[in-house]
This record gives structure tokens, C-alpha cells and sequence, in this order.
């Protein structure tokens, strides 16, 4: 159960019950969907059918970005989602989302769209998805700190996914600094991608410390938890494959010496940082066999197995490529077989959660009767009790959010004014 006993409460009333059927998490389908197709284009080798099969990946990410946004804005929980200090985490989610499908559309859409559409998405979908992204990383750690309430050991790796964007962004944009107008737009194009990746990264690392010191100091976390570790892997393949893409683009923009030194920068600064993520990679990996053992629930954070390992892919590529290393070109093709593999497995499964969503609705909607009081049950569950509390004293209408062991939203519902 997870509460925010310092946020206001979102009506008068006492008891308010409602239930969010869309959380932000989902949207990390969209970016391990986007981020399968998207890394096919970057491996070292082309094989057959390997970017048509990419580019179907990405137009299903893209149709799954517009169906999630759509429901997500038509529900209007943005306050209620930041309200609450876990579910406010993956806000960042949705930026990333933007960001990848724009990026595939400059990608792979161009025979399907053409070159001039396709650009022009791509500049819509990452300026929007940076403007967001910037916002989450600046406004979540604020929260986190004026309006939430953590125990000792609530750092997971959650905690990344509001920090995360501005990386992809700068990535991304590399994409797009051949396509600014030369000159100072382009020169503020690229400082700014740059900027948005020590923004990122000194933030991830400061989250990965956090997060390292709960491993340590208290047990190993268990369930739907498991899976968000792999996203420290993810923020730091991020950044290596970010530093390549910028070193890519900066000949012509930056002078020469400086130019130079972001090639070397991109592949020896990219080298250590690649090592460290591997480092994370195995414990996140061994953390995940642990917890398979003794049972690991679906959820959406399942997702959060496919970016981080697509950010590896693409950190692999571009060190491949720097390098001209047959070892890492290797790695990367096999990583990618895993990508692939990994991909078909979580989106069955959030396929068959969909469709049992579905029908669990449908038949709730039959079963609906008028309303009844408050005492009556008509589930056969049992009711909601206990004493929301902030330092020892109780609080009145606290906001609280139970989970179901699939780690869904259940119900959102307000304490009543006094200890309940």
C-alpha cells in the first residue's frame, strides 16, 4: 500500500473512491516497443527482412503511443499520478515514449511517409517529448522532496524514470542536428543535447547510488519491484549511446580540436561507463533469476527488462562502430537476438493481461447493480482498514493507493476526516 500523507486530498469528501484504469507505467511498452525497431537499425550487420520486420515494430509502437496517449488524457489523473510517490515516478515514461517513436519515424518511416514528413514528426514528436521530459526531471525530484514521504528503503529503480528523458533527448536530437539550419541554431542544438546529458546522467548516478545503498543496507526486493533495477542499465547504455551520437554529429558544428576530442570523449569516457552498466546488468539479471525462483508476478514494470537491455544494445553498437571492434559488433547482435526474444515474451504477456482486463470489465459492467451503502460489500472482499500515519501522528484524508499483487492501481480512496 502506498500513501502521500502530505498531498492534498483531491475532494471535499471523505471516502472517495475511484479507480484509475490507465497508469504512465504503460507507456514503457511503447518505448521497449520502439526501441526493438529502432536498435535494428543501428547493428553493425544487416540481415534479411530485419528492417521491414523493424519498421512493423515501430508503426505498432506508434499506434500503441496514440491508443495509450488518448486514454491516459482522457481519464485527466496527471495530479493524482504525481500525487502519489510511486506511480509519480514513471511520469517519465511518457516523454521517453515520444521520443523513441520519433526518432523510428526518422528511422524507418521515411518510404512509408517520405523524407519531409517523416522529419517534420520527428522535430513535433521531440520537441514535445524534450519539453516534457525536461519538466518531469525538474518537477518529480521536487516533489519527491517538498511533497512525498520515503522510508529508509523506498529507493527502487523507479527513481531513474524522471531523470531518464533528457538523455534520450540528447540521443535523439543528435538525429536532427544534420537537419537544424547551419549555423547558431544548430551550434544551440547541439551544446543543448549536451547539456541534457550531464543533466541526466549525474542525476541516474546520483538515483544508482541511492538505489545501490538500499540493496545493501536492507533485504533484496522482491516481486514487481525486481524488474526496475535493470533500469539503471538502461540510464547508463543511454548515456554511452548518446555520446556516440553526438560525437557523430559534432564535425562541422564544433571546430576541429574540439570535434576531435568529443570522438575520443564518446569512445574511452563511453568504454568505462559501458563496463559499469554490464556490472549492472549481471546484478540485475542475478536479482531477477533469484526472484523467478520463488515467483515473479506480471506487471507492467515487466517492461522495464526491454528498454534497458534496447539502451545496451544500441551502447554496444556505438562503441562497435567507434571502435571497429569484431567483439563488440558480436555482443551486439547477440544482445539483440535477447532483445528480440525478451520483447515477444513481455508483449504476449501484456497482450493476455489486456485481454483479461478487457473481460473482467465487461463483466463487472453486467454485474453492476445500484448503488448500495456504504457498509454493504458485494465482492466478498474484505474492507479497507487502518490508521494512515506521518511521523508517528494520524493523518485525515490521506490519499492512499492499494495494489493488487500484479502491482495495478486497485482503487484510489481518501481516508476519512479523523483516524481511519
Amino acid at each position: 500500500m502506498n500513501s502521500s500523507p502530505s498531498a492534498p486530498p483531491m475532494a471535499p469528501a471523505a471516502n472517495r473512491t475511484t479507480r484509475p484504469p490507465l497508469g504512465p507505467s504503460w507507456f514503457a511498452a511503447v518505448m521497449g516497443t520502439g526501441i526493438v525497431a529502432n536498435a535494428a537499425v543501428t547493428l553493425p550487420w544487416t540481415f534479411p527482412g530485419l528492417r521491414t520486420g523493424a519498421m512493423v515494430v515501430w508503426l505498432g509502437a506508434a499506434l500503441l503511443l496514440v491508443l495509450l496517449a488518448a486514454g491516459y488524457l482522457r481519464q485527466r489523473a496527471l495530479r493524482l499520478h504525481a500525487g502519489d510517490p510511486v506511480m509519480a515516478q514513471f511520469l517519465g515514461a511518457p516523454p521517453v515514449a515520444l521520443l523513441t517513436v520519433g526518432a523510428g519515424t526518422l528511422l524507418l518511416g521515411r518510404p512509408l511517409i517520405g523524407s519531409e514528413a517523416a522529419l517534420s514528426v520527428d522535430w513535433v514528436l521531440w520537441s514535445l517529448g524534450t519539453v516534457l521530459g525536461l519538466v518531469t526531471a525538474c518537477t518529480i525530484p521536487y516533489l519527491m522532496v517538498t511533497r512525498h514521504r520515503f522510508a529508509p528503503d523506498a529507493a527502487f529503480g523507479g527513481w531513474l524514470m524522471p531523470v531518464v528523458p533528457p538523455m534520450v533527448s540528447a540521443a535523439t536530437g543528435a538525429l536532427l542536428i544534420p537537419h537544424a539550419p547551419a549555423g547558431q541554431l544548430r551550434l544551440a542544438l547541439l551544446l543543448g543535447c549536451y547539456a541534457m546529458l550531464g543533466l541526466g546522467l549525474v542525476a541516474a548516478l546520483l538515483v544508482i547510488t541511492l538505489i545501490y545503498g538500499r540493496l545493501i543496507h536492507h533485504e533484496a526486493p522482491t516481486g514487481a519491484v525486481v524488474p526496475t533495477v535493470w533500469i539503471g542499465a538502461g540510464a547508463l547504455g543511454q548515456s554511452v549511446a548518446a555520446l556516440g551520437a553526438l560525437a557523430a554529429a559534432s564535425p562541422g558544428v564544433l571546430p576541429a580540436p574540439y570535434a576531435q576530442g568529443t570522438a575520443v570523449f564518446a569512445l574511452l569516457g563511453g568504454l568505462g561507463v559501458w563496463g559499469f552498466a554490464m556490472l549492472w546488468l549481471t546484478l540485475a539479471a542475478g536479482l531477477t533469476v533469484r526472484t523467478i525462483r520463488i515467483g515473479l508476478p506480471f506487471a507492467a514494470t515487466w517492461w522495464s527488462f526491454i528498454f534497458p537491455v534496447g539502451a545496451c544494445v544500441t551502447a554496444t553498437n556505438t562503441l562497435a562502430a567507434q571502435s571497429g571492434s569484431d567483439a563488440f559488433k558480436w555482443i551486439a547482435v547477440a544482445s539483440y537476438g535477447l532483445l528480440v526474444l525478451a520483447w515477444i515474451v513481455v508483449a504476449g504477456r501484456s497482450a493476455l493481461h489486456a485481454v483479461d482486463h478487457m473481460c473482467r470489465r465487461i463483466v463487472a459492467g453486467h454485474g453492476r447493480r445500484p448503488a448500495v451503502g456504504a457498509a454493504t460489500r458485494v465482492d466478498g472482499t474484505a474492507p479497507l482498514t487502518g490508521t494512515v500515519r506521518a511521523r508517528g501522528l494520524a493523518v485525515a484524508e490521506a490519499r492512499v493507493t492499494p495494489l493488487d499483487p500484479a502491482g495495478e492501481s486497485v482503487c484510489v480512496t481518501l481516508t476519512a476526516d479523523e483516524e481511519g
